[in-house]
């Protein structure tokens, strides 16, 4: 139980660093992302990518807990994603994957597609490839946390399982013992009384 709650200790952390770095950081590498709208010097840009804001809207939207707003865009960059895929659509799923703070919140889906989008960073802008290098390591440390914490479920799941049928065994154990000493007592009784019933016979004889 105690290295349970470390390990959704350790989640938790996850969960903060990705809030401190994403969203509360954001101002502080803001104009390294966006330049103000302009790409940064030696970056020629991707043609009608997004600059940073667009991405980092969803995901205060996301943490933000309005189940409505949540819905809404998780909907909208699935369908994204899903209709018109490329690196810009397939970066705003994982990214909204890799929030945690929604019910579609998926760490390990988030991290394998946002290995995926990296994969060919020549298609992102350099705002862009930052963005998903962080979520991605983020969401790496927090899958393998709930691997963890699912194998730890498993195992206790699997122990109390096994006690709970070793204890059915055991009362099952004890309920035929206790059928064979009643049946044992029953069968005294009965020599008991068919003893009884010969020396009343033999007494009345007498």
């Amino acid at each position: 139980m105690h290295k349970e709650v470390l390990i959704i200790r350790a989640r938790q952390i996850a969960v903060m660093a990705l809030a401190a770095m994403l969203v509360a950081g954001c101002a502080q590498t803001k104009a390294f992302f966006t330049g103000k709208s302009e790409t940064p010097e030696g970056d020629p840009g991707i043609l009608g990518a997004p600059g940073i804001d667009y991405y980092l809207s969803d995901m205060e939207k996301l943490a933000s807990g309005d189940l409505a707003a949540q819905a809404e865009i998780f909907a909208d960059s699935q369908s994204g994603a899903q209709l018109t895929p490329g690196p810009q659509t397939n970066l705003r799923f994982a990214l909204v994957l890799a929030t945690p703070g929604h019910s579609e919140s998926h760490a390990a889906r988030a991290a394998s597609m946002l290995r995926e989008v990296l994969a060919a960073p020549q298609l992102l802008t350099d705002g862009e490839i930052a963005l998903a290098t962080i979520a991605l390591k983020t969401a790496e440390e927090l899958a393998a946390a709930q691997s963890e914490v699912q194998r730890t479920r498993a195992s206790l799941a699997r122990a109390a399982q096994s006690r709970e049928s070793a204890t059915n065994q055991r009362l099952a154990s004890l309920d035929a013992e206790n059928r064979r000493l009643r049946q044992e007592l029953r069968e005294a009784e009965e020599k008991l009384e068919a003893i009884t019933s010969i020396e009343r016979s033999i007494r009345e004889q007498e």
